[in-house]
């Protein structure tokens, strides 16, 4: 009998998503063909030197990587062709995206790394008024990723080809199919492709959505958790609230603390396919407490 995997797993817990999103003031999305290695900076066909030196600049500034294609059959190729690239800084309240096309992957190293995870434009690329939404398909991290992920990322290229992409390794692959939402950075787990395709259309007219919402790649785990909270206890969807420590801001003035804690999920869970079951923590927030401005 064959063991559920881990995003039946999961769902079945009803496992909660939110404070589960990576970290990252901002992402560079990198196009590269072929098969992706569990690594896949290091393991593709992009050369591993250059992958390893763009993960060491872009962690110093709390940027992240990712690999792109283009949903489908993907050929395996050695020939070099330009490469789409997309920058991203999801800063609250005024996120941006562009993107270009390099002859050479190397030629992102001329990229400054510092004004990217600073929130400041590289003036690398072009800006891109719709939203991109980057679908985890890196079948050698978690295949629970490829067989949700690639038939989600396929249907929904068919009507929106210019806005979804595979790419690798996003973490929380227990949530599968999962996607990133650029420029915001707000990401999502257990997709489907009519929620995504809605997801798409509310986020080109600026309007956040908290269903199935793991958090925002700008804050802490705790911090995604509490913006969160607030969007939905005050019916809040424009792009409007900051994280600073324990208290979400909003820019009217108002501004609540929230308190999270972590709690033990009521059974042991597989992190990945294959991994042991272990004892895991869900973030919950118990309590959100409007402040009352001084003077």
């Amino acid at each position: 009998m064959t063991e559920p995997r881990c995003a039946a797993i999961s769902e079945n817990l009803d496992e909660p998503q939110a404070g589960t999103a990576a970290t990252a003031a901002a992402w560079i999305c990198l196009e590269q063909p072929g098969p992706w290695g569990r690594d896949a900076l290091t393991q593709s066909r992009l050369d591993p030197a250059l992958g390893a030196e763009l993960a060491r600049r872009a962690a110093e500034r709390g940027v992240r990587v990712l690999l792109i294609r283009r949903p489908g059959r993907h050929a395996d190729t050695h020939h070099d062709t330009p490469r789409r690239v997309y920058l991203a800084a999801t800063t609250p309240g005024r996120p941006w995206l562009e993107q270009t096309d390099l002859a050479a992957p190397e030629a992102l190293l001329d990229l400054d790394f510092a004004a990217l995870g600073s929130g400041r434009s590289t003036g690398f690329g072009t800006p891109v008024t719709h939203p991109l939404l980057l679908v985890c398909t890196n079948s050698r991290r978690d295949v629970c990723c490829a067989l949700r992920g690639r038939p989600l990322a396929e249907d929904l290229a068919a009507t929106r080809p210019d806005a979804v992409w595979e790419c690798t390794h996003t973490g929380g692959h227990r949530f599968a199919p999962t996607g990133v939402l650029l420029p915001t950075g707000y990401t999502y787990g257990r997709l489907d492709t009519d929620f995504a395709a809605g997801l798409l259309d509310r986020a080109a007219r600026g309007h956040v959505v908290t269903e199935r919402c793991r958090g925002r790649s700008t804050h802490t785990p705790h911090g995604q958790a509490a913006e969160l909270a607030v969007r939905d206890h005050i019916g809040e969807h424009r792009d409007v609230l900051t994280v600073r420590g324990d208290t979400v801001h909003h820019t009217d003035g108002r501004a609540w603390r929230v308190t999270v804690d972590a709690r033990d999920l009521p059974a042991a869970r597989p992190a990945s396919c294959g991994a042991i079951p272990a004892q895991a923590t869900e973030l919950v927030v118990t309590a959100v407490e409007q402040l009352i401005p001084v003077g």
